[in-house]
């Protein structure tokens, strides 16, 4: 039996999954304890072993023919990443949608001719790769260039990627080349003003992370026997939503789409779309957002940040969630607990039910966070209104994954959290999407399997992502 195996080096958990290519099936999944701290690979053995088990129910391990064996990782904290542009409004941001497209944690966004001051602080943060952008095409060059030698005055010593002014860029060379910077060049994420072109940068993001932070993160020993890490996992999810929306030249997509990614340290969402407005009287206002957009909110998460999420949402948004108004619930010292307990598994219907408002919460801040705005404006023509960001108002899915979901009893419940709050009707959430949930936690596998089979992988998606 022909199959590929696809390995998610995950911060936490190390996930396996088995694809019968013939069958176009899931022939097994499995997953243990990330061990990136010590040896990568015994976390990926005792997961393999496990896997062998769930694949020995239905045939012999002996039977099967791995064709090819390909990973992502988030292990060790994933990509960490600065990004420095010229405006902030403009290059600065789109620096930043860039590097978060490409499966990067944005640690801080810096712009304008940087000083002295910020340039310690960025090589004193721990950050894998910084991109450096600004200036449109033919305009400003003198700030990433003066930029650019700030970086080799300081000697910082990370990989660096150039997606600014295609003016600058012979200069910019020359100063990384002499002072042996490790440097690649791609297009300009913003070559003319509001015209994004982030793919470029992207793909140069994910070369340095396979070319280099791989090794960092002692990922090394794993490439003895799997092809190769082929990307993050931020990068994977996206690629599976962007093959299973669009579908391929044999298989139909899905059409607009939006993932909640819950997590022990973060929310990410992906939405796939235009997102031009939807309504009459409706102005698109700034930097357009890519067609496929993830954001990464570093404050939401269940285990990591279980304090900052509190922070953020409050101690009232968390109740109401609750629907339990009458018991005096705890919750600052219930957010403590998990975040100085990061491998907790709720025991108790009290825990569960906890941990599900966390999530409720977490999904309706980071859809707040990522949808698009209205902003009331007064013409000689009457009321407008100016939209930054996406509307998605009529976006028909949103698709749940991460641990709460997964295991939830009532992930719809989860999901309605994102949706459209007619108390709030400048967020340009969906209005009626329906709701599937990765139950098998596949949408990295997938997006890894649609490098070398996008068929296949969109088949298999339609096929195990279940509506709810």
């Amino acid at each position: 039996m022909r199959c590929y195996l696809t390995i998610d080096f995950g911060s936490t958990y190390t996930k396996l999954t088995a694809i019968d290519l013939v069958g176009e099936r899931i022939l097994a999944t499995a997953k243990d304890i990330t061990t990136v701290e010590d040896d990568i690979m015994v976390g990926f053995n005792n997961a393999y072993k496990k896997l062998v088990t769930e694949i020995e129910k239905e045939v012999s391990i002996s039977e099967i023919e791995f064709v090819d064996k390909i990973a992502c990782s988030s292990a060790a904290g994933g990509l960490k990443m600065v990004a420095i542009g010229l405006v902030p409004e403009l290059t600065a941001e789109a620096a930043k949608k860039a590097a978060l497209g490409a499966g990067a944690r944005v640690i801080k966004t810096y712009s304008y001719e940087l000083n002295s001051r910020e340039m310690e602080e960025i090589k004193n943060t721990a950050v894998d790769i910084i991109l450096l952008a600004g200036g449109t095409d033919g305009g400003n060059k003198e700030c990433i260039i003066h930029n650019a030698r700030l970086i080799v005055e300081h000697k910082i010593d990370k990989p660096v990627v150039v997606a600014g002014n295609k003016a600058a860029a012979d200069e910019i060379e020359k100063i990384f080349l002499e002072a042996g910077v490790d440097y690649y060049l791609a297009s300009n994420v913003m070559p003319k003003i509001n015209k994004l072109d982030v793919e470029p940068a992207r793909e140069e993001i994910r070369k340095v992370f396979m070319n280099k932070i791989i090794e960092a993160k002692g990922m090394k020993k794993a490439e003895d026997f799997i092809s190769g890490i082929l990307m993050p996992t931020p990068a994977a999810v996206l690629k599976a939503a962007e093959v299973l929306s669009e579908g391929t030249d044999e298989e139909d997509g899905i059409g607009d789409l939006i993932i909640v990614d819950i997590g022990g340290a973060t929310t990410d969402i992906h939405s796939i779309g235009k997102g031009d407005p939807s309504k009459p009287g409706v102005l698109l206002k700034g930097l357009e957002d890519p067609f496929a957009k993830r954001t990464v909110e570093g404050d939401l998460g269940m285990r990591y940040s279980a304090i900052s999420l509190l922070e953020a949402a409050g101690s009232k948004k968390i109740r109401n969630y609750l629907n339990d108004l009458d018991k005096k619930w705890d919750i600052k010292g219930m957010c403590n607990f998990r975040h100085d307990n990061i491998k907790m598994v709720p025991q108790t219907k009290e825990d569960v039910l906890f941990d599900e408002a966390m999530a409720k919460a977490a999904t309706e801040l980071s859809m707040t966070r990522h949808c698009g705005v209205l902003e009331c404006i007064y013409t000689p023509m009457g009321t407008m209104f100016n939209q930054s960001g996406k509307d998605l108002l009529n976006a028909p899915y949103i698709i749940g994954t991460g641990g709460v979901i997964v295991h939830s009893k009532n992930p719809k419940g989860i999901l309605e959290a994102g949706k459209f709050n007619p108390n709030e009707p400048i967020y340009l959430k969906p209005e009626n999407p329906k709701y599937m949930v990765d139950k098998t936690y596949i949408l990295s596998a997938m997006g890894l399997l649609a490098q070398k089979e996008p068929d296949l992988a969109v088949k298999i998606m339609k096929k195990y992502l279940i509506e709810v």
